[in-house]
């Protein structure tokens, strides 16, 4: 794996499962995230190329980056600041 774009606070390993568990997990994690602060999830699931940014959009996160390696999608979602 290349080195991360952006250094994440967080991680999130969402790898083998399927929709909508990824999503789901992802709800609960940036819980626990500050505001400002960068959570990185890794998926296998292709839905979430559509779920991640519609999540982003819907909650007020910012979807820094995203990329795909290896059949893994990568995301670096930041937190709104409060």
């Amino acid at each position: 794996m290349k080195s991360d774009p952006i250094k994440p606070d967080h991680k999130l390993d969402a790898r083998g499962l399927l929709c909508p568990e990824p999503v789901m997990m992802l709800h609960a994690a940036v819980r626990k995230v500050a505001a400002g602060e960068v959570l990185q999830m890794i998926a296998t699931d292709p839905s979430t190329q559509r779920d991640v940014p519609k999540f982003c959009q819907f909650l007020g996160y910012e979807l820094v980056d995203h990329a795909e390696e290896n059949d893994e999608f990568i995301y670096w979602i930041k937190k709104a600041e409060a």
